[in-house]
C-alpha cells in the first residue's frame, strides 16, 4: 500500500506541469456560476477536468501493484477501479458538455442520475456476483449485524449515489474535496489491511491517498487547475466502493460526514426557501459557502472540514475494531 501511495503521488506529480498548461492551452477554463459568490469571478478560466491527473495516477499504481491480488482470485480491486472509472467518465462527461459545448450546467439532472443509477447497480451486482458483500449489515459502535434482504440494494444504491454527489457538492472551494477525502481514504486503507486479506481494496484506496496529496499541490489555494466533476464523481465513487467492497457500507455515514452535511445544507435551503416563500437559513448553500460569507477563508474553511474529517475517521477505526474479529 505504501509503494502504491508513492507511485501514485510521483505520477500525478509528474502529470501536473504537463497537463495543466496543456488544459489551458485548450481553453478548459471553468465558467463559474452567477449563483455563486462574487469573489469567485477570480477563478474564471481557471483549467478544470484536472481530475485527469489524480485518476490517471490511481489507475496506473492500483494496476501495477494491484494486479498479483487479482490473479490471486480477488475480484475487488478492479471492481472499485472500474466503479470509480464510471462515475468519473460521467463527470468527464458532465464538463465536456460544459467547457467544449459551452452549456454551463452540463448534463441534465435526470441524466446524471439515470447514469450514475446505472453505475451504481452494476458495482453492487458486481460485488454480489463475486461473493464481496452480503445482504447482511454490519452497524458500527453497536457491534450487531441486520440482515435487510432484497431491501438492502434499495438502501445501497441511494447511499451510492446520495453520496457521490455529496462528494461533487463538497467540490466548491479551492482544495476541500481533495483535503476532506485524503483522510477518508486513508481510513480504508487502515481498514482494508484488516478486512480484505488479499489487500487489493488498500492497494486502491492507498494509490487514491497518494495521487490527492499530489493534486493538492496544483489545487490548493490559489489553485492553479480544478478538478472539476471528472475529478469529484470519481471520488465520489471511490469512497462509496471501498464502503461497500469492504462490506462496511454504514460507516460511510461516519467517515464521510462531511459529504453528509454537504448535501444536507443544500437540501435543507432549498426547503426552507420554498415553505418560508424566499427566506434563507444558510447564507448561501452548500455549507462551506455559508462559512465563505461569514468571513471565513477557502484556506481555513479546508482546513477545519479536513480536521473533523480526520476526527471521524479516527472515530470511524474505532466503531469498526470489533468487526476485525468477528
Amino acid at each position: 500500500m505504501i509503494f502504491a501511495a508513492v507511485v501514485a503521488f510521483a505520477i500525478t506529480g509528474a502529470l501536473g506541469p504537463v497537463l495543466i498548461p496543456l488544459l489551458r492551452k485548450l481553453k478548459f477554463g471553468q465558467s463559474i456560476l452567477e449563483i455563486g459568490p462574487n469573489w469567485h469571478k477570480s477563478k474564471q478560466g481557471t483549467p478544470t477536468m484536472g481530475g485527469i491527473l489524480f485518476i490517471a495516477g490511481t489507475i496506473a499504481a492500483s494496476l501495477l501493484i494491484g494486479i498479483p491480488a487479482v490473479q490471486r482470485g480477488d475480484p475487488r480491486l478492479l471492481i472499485v477501479l472500474l466503479s470509480a472509472a464510471a462515475f468519473g467518465a460521467i463527470g468527464f462527461l458532465d464538463d465536456y458538455i460544459k467547457v467544449v459545448k459551452k452549456r454551463n450546467l452540463g448534463l441534465t439532472a435526470k441524466q446524471k442520475s439515470f447514469l450514475q443509477l446505472l453505475v451504481a447497480i452494476a458495482m453492487l451486482v458486481s460485488l454480489a456476483a463475486t461473493g464481496c458483500i452480503t445482504t447482511a449489515v454490519y452497524i458500527p459502535f453497536f457491534n450487531v449485524t441486520i440482515e435487510l434482504s432484497w431491501f438492502y440494494y434499495l438502501l445501497a444504491v441511494i447511499t451510492i449515489v446520495g453520496f457521490v454527489n455529496g462528494v461533487n457538492l463538497t467540490d466548491g472551494i479551492d482544495g476541500l474535496a481533495t483535503g476532506v477525502t485524503i483522510p477518508v481514504m486513508g481510513f480504508f486503507a487502515a481498514a482494508a489491511l484488516f478486512l480484505n486479506a488479499e489487500g487489493s481494496v488498500g492497494i486502491f484506496a492507498a494509490a487514491v491517498f497518494g495521487a490527492l496529496f499530489a493534486f493538492l499541490i496544483f489545487n490548493f489555494h490559489p489553485a492553479k487547475v480544478f478538478m472539476g466533476d471528472t475529478g469529484s464523481l470519481f471520488l465520489g465513487g471511490a469512497v462509496t466502493a471501498c464502503a461497500f467492497a469492504l462490506n462496511i457500507p454504514v460507516i460511510i455515514f461516519v467517515c464521510g460526514l462531511i459529504y453528509l452535511i454537504e448535501t444536507a445544507s443544500v437540501m435543507l435551503q432549498v426547503t426552507y426557501f420554498k415553505l418560508t416563500h424566499g427566506k434563507r437559513l444558510f447564507k448561501m448553500a452548500p455549507l462551506h459557502h455559508h462559512f465563505e460569507m461569514c468571513g471565513l477563508s477557502e484556506v481555513k474553511i479546508m482546513y477545519l472540514f479536513s480536521a473533523f474529517t480526520i476526527v471521524m475517521c479516527v472515530l470511524s477505526y474505532v466503531g469498526i475494531m470489533n468487526y476485525f474479529v468477528l
